[in-house]
């Protein structure tokens, strides 16, 4: 644990070191802002409630998530330092869990900066917080699994570009298995259990549970699981193209 907070530290500072952590959290707050107020609909709705704002989340971390992972790994085999990592008295998975800890921290810290909209719909009116805090627990978690697929997506190549495409291409497609038209479709080219399966994988499903207020065991452990697998997908991953 005493190699993954130290490389943990080290990545979040990195990230605000340059003016692109603050241009992101910027272009965040702006365009789910903008989404809320503006296409939202949020006072012509007249409630007291955030359901505007979450209800973009999905379709926003499609293109901000994996703009935030594309350097977890890429930019380490583009400059070179990867090499020198791996010579470190620290293990793949601890360097893995390290930098996807400091991405999900930074993350945090962009959804935390919207708590005026938060303290906005009490002022205007009495909105279920516990529903809120569930929402807000919700997108977070969502967010950790774009960017699970976004660490193992840059491990796979050197060049940021092309880790932003496979990773939101990745993310687009588990959003969508969710949809009504898509599992539709699975239904009729393949057996129910596959669609069913197709369906459960959906990130979008879930966080919409979650925004519900209803915390449920299957959602979260949805989310844990996801962000788990594609863990450990980074390692492997890293473990087999190391010397490449």
């Amino acid at each position: 644990m005493g190699n993954i907070g130290v490389i943990a530290r080290r990545e979040l500072a990195g990230y605000f070191s340059t003016p692109v952590a603050y241009v992101f959290i910027v272009i965040f707050l702006a365009v789910s802002g903008a989404l809320t107020f503006y296409v939202g609909a949020f006072f012509e709705r007249q409630q007291a409630s955030l359901e505007s704002f979450f209800y973009f989340h999905p379709w926003l971390y499609l293109f901000l998530i994996p703009a935030v992972s594309m350097r977890l790994w890429a930019e380490e085999r583009k400059s070179g330092t990867i090499e020198l990592l791996m010579t470190l008295p620290v293990r793949v998975s601890e360097a893995v869990v390290g930098k996807y800890l400091a991405a999900w921290l930074f993350v945090l810290a962009a959804l935390a900066l919207t708590f005026p909209l938060w303290i906005t719909v009490n002022v205007l009116g009495d909105p279920d917080n516990g529903v809120i805090l569930a929402s807000y627990c919700g997108s977070w978690l969502m967010a950790g699994g774009f960017l699970a697929v976004g660490s193992a997506m840059s491990a796979l190549t050197r060049n940021q570009v092309i880790a932003f495409i496979l990773a939101a291409t990745v993310c687009f497609l588990f959003t969508m298995s969710g949809l009504a038209l898509v599992q539709e479709t699975a239904r009729a080219l393949a057996p129910g259990v596959i669609a069913e399966t197709v369906a459960g994988l959906s990130f979008l499903a879930h966080f919409t549970a979650l925004t519900k207020g209803v915390i449920a065991a299957c959602d979260m452990l949805f989310f844990v699981s996801m962000i788990v697998f594609w863990l450990f997908a980074t390692v492997v991953i890293v473990n087999v193209t190391k010397g490449r």
